[in-house]
């Protein structure tokens, strides 16, 4: 399993754009990827649950990966997410 922790350092936070974007990005790989917040966790794979979790900037979001392909996708997921958010 890999983990790694995000600051959310875009001004909008976590919004439809990039969430979009991230979910596309996340279901390329075989691992389940989950995101979560404030003790708050969902599949990175479900529009819905990534922008349920309302991530400001400023916040911390923690992502674990675990399958597979989950070093290529760990180290992927959080390249976009300095790229993007």
């Amino acid at each position: 399993m890999k983990e790694f922790k995000y600051v959310i350092t875009d001004p909008e936070g976590i919004h439809a754009r990039p969430a979009g974007e991230l979910v596309k990005a996340v279901k390329a790989y075989e691992s389940e990827v989950n995101i979560s917040k404030e003790g708050k966790t969902v599949s990175a794979k479900k529009i819905f649950g990534v922008m349920g979790l309302a991530a400001k900037q400023g916040q911390e979001v923690v992502f674990t990966i675990e399958g597979p392909d989950e070093d290529k996708a760990a180290a992927e997921i959080e390249a976009f997410m300095k790229a993007n958010l």
